[in-house]
């Protein structure tokens, strides 16, 4: 997925993830997030298009973000460093909309402190107001 074509600006925040699938779960952390999905370094990445159920762990809230997503990039042959994490892109298939705007609002804080384009922190905050105005199911927290 190019960056010309994504909605909204990726935030480096670093959440455990649980992964389940129908063989397996198994544990990664997200490199990167957005309301709309997210890299999750791991060390058996999954291959292209595959659905899964995964579980988002924010730690200084203790909140879990839970989403269906789809594998859209995956590195499972390359090479595991800083520049190619071992990992996959996902994109959400589904989320509640309580769970995009806790995403959002992460990213808005995260972002505080980056020269990022006015354009893109612009669909972030939209996004927080657009959902704050809908009542939907609220992310649980341990």
């Amino acid at each position: 997925m190019s960056d010309d074509r994504r909605v909204y600006p990726r935030a480096k925040l670093k959440w455990p993830v649980k992964i389940k699938t129908d063989e397996e779960v198994m544990d990664g952390v997200t490199l990167d997030i957005t309301p709309d999905g997210c890299f999750i370094s791991c060390r058996k990445p999954l291959k292209l298009n595959v659905l899964f159920d995964m579980a988002i762990t924010v730690p200084k809230s203790k909140a879990i973000l839970k989403a269906s997503a789809e594998v859209v990039w995956s590195n499972i042959y390359g090479p595991d460093d800083e520049i190619s994490p071992r990992g996959m892109g996902v994109r959400f298939t589904e989320i509640a909309s309580k769970a995009r705007k806790f995403i959002a609002q992460a990213s808005l804080e995260h972002f505080k402190s980056v020269d990022l384009d006015s354009e893109l922190l612009q669909t972030l905050s939209t996004l927080v107001i657009d959902l704050s105005e809908e009542k939907q199911e609220v992310p649980s927290s341990k």
